[in-house]
């Protein structure tokens, strides 16, 4: 790659010895290494140092915000950008390398994303093919979002890319569903900001009609048992994500006084 093509890879994360190296060995053929970790407890910025001498520690600001900060660590333009469970099929990578190897009109790429999960690849339902922007001139956009799902905006146009991003989100089902309430928690805080009011047909339809989206009309039921566990917990996500608003509006009313 020459300076205007040469790829910093950016890497936030936080706990995360178990899945740190997998990653960063899947990074290792771009220009640089960059990691902020925002104060892990375990092993993670000694495993960090293995591949890199670029592990940086920064207090957790937020998704969006500690990825504009760790993009701006680098003197890059090119960034790919990836999440501690997550790592770059051999696919993607060859298919980046070209990319950049070439005349690059793009500002940004996405591609897709595909979890494993309860000892299988998830290809349908909500979780596949889950694209992200994840490639991009830093230069031309940001990350911008709420407490979670943050997502990259930029001022150019988004190629697509095939090869996929291969994601190890959850170990066991456990794990999923206590992720569930905290994102219902988020979800909750979301639609309050966003001035929405909770109704009662919101709160029975809402799961009713996510679990209906992700289980028939994406095809979820052909993951078997992974993809009716995926379903139902989106479904009691959004459940949980209503109830919790009308528990901010109680509390916000209470608080209000007569």
């Amino acid at each position: 790659m020459d300076d205007s093509t040469r790829l910093a890879a950016v890497v936030i994360a936080c706990d995360e010895e178990r899945d740190i190296v997998r990653c960063l060995k899947s990074l290792s053929f771009c220009s640089e290494i960059i990691v902020v970790d925002s104060g892990s407890s375990d092993r993670t910025r000694e495993l960090a140092g293995q591949f890199t001498d670029k592990v940086f520690l920064h207090p957790w600001q937020g998704y969006a915000q500690q990825k504009n900060y760790a993009n701006s660590l680098t003197d890059c333009d090119w960034v790919l950008s990836l999440d501690a469970d997550e790592e770059i099929s051999e696919d993607l990578r060859r298919e980046i390398l070209v990319v950049l190897s070439s005349h690059v009109t793009q500002a940004a790429f996405s591609m897709p994303r595909q979890t494993f999960h309860l000892g299988r690849w998830i290809g349908h339902g909500k979780w596949y093919p889950n694209r992200q922007v994840r490639l991009f001139r830093k230069s031309l956009g940001r990350w911008i979002g709420p407490e979670v799902h943050e997502r990259w905006v930029t001022r150019g146009q988004v190629g697509e890319l095939q090869g996929r991003i291969l994601h190890y989100s959850y170990k066991d089902v456990a794990e999923q569903w206590a992720r569930a309430r905290r994102y219902s928690s988020h979800m909750a805080l979301r639609l309050r900001r966003e001035g929405q009011r909770f109704s009662f047909s919101r709160l029975f339809f809402g799961p009713i009609e996510r679990f209906a989206s992700g289980y028939c009309l994406k095809k979820g039921f052909l993951d078997g048992y992974p993809g009716l566990a995926i379903s139902l917990c989106e479904a009691y996500t959004e459940f949980l994500g209503w109830y919790r608003l009308w528990r901010l509006e109680r509390a916000a009313g209470r608080a209000e006084g007569p």
